[in-house]
């Protein structure tokens, strides 16, 4: 699965936004090529207060998130915003405690569901170039992470 199959795939979601970071968005240059997913059906959620469901991210962020070595040609990982109780079945710990279980991964390894390195306490994954381990799963959390956006989405009553 490469990183234009699965923007395509969360772009086909219905009202997802796509940002993908450049010179032309504003964007710090560190983000340049990292591609950002909202769940925004009518366009009109002010760009300074979306969040996003879903992340591409191409390359490392120096002094900030490196763990995962982003840097390798061709690798990119996919970050996923599971919830916490997603993310507690996924893992087998919740995201509070990840500091505590952070040795027990390898943030380096490719199509593995790991915790994202940055922020697994936000009940964040990670998966670096998915692909047969991993695939069919990405694209169910993608949707499930797709479903609590628009739920957040709708107006309170």
């Amino acid at each position: 699965m490469t990183a234009d199959e699965l923007i395509r795939f969360i772009a086909g979601l219905p009202g997802v936004a796509v940002v993908t970071a450049g010179e032309d968005t504003g964007a710090p240059e560190v983000a340049w090529g990292d591609s950002f997913f909202f769940y925004d059906p009518d366009g009109d959620v002010p760009v300074d207060r979306r969040l996003p469901f879903a992340t591409i991210v191409t390359k490392d962020y120096t002094g900030f998130d490196t763990a995962s070595n982003l840097n390798r040609p061709g690798v990119f990982r996919l970050n996923i915003a599971v919830g916490r109780e997603r993310y507690q079945s996924l893992l087998g710990h919740t995201p509070a405690e990840h500091s505590s279980h952070r040795a027990g991964f390898d943030y380096s390894a490719v199509d593995q569901l790991l915790p994202n390195p940055s922020y697994a306490a936000q009940a964040w994954i990670a998966v670096l170039n998915p692909a047969e381990a991993t695939g069919a799963q990405v694209r169910s959390l993608l949707t499930e992470a797709h479903a609590r956006a628009a739920e957040r989405h709708r107006p309170r009553r």
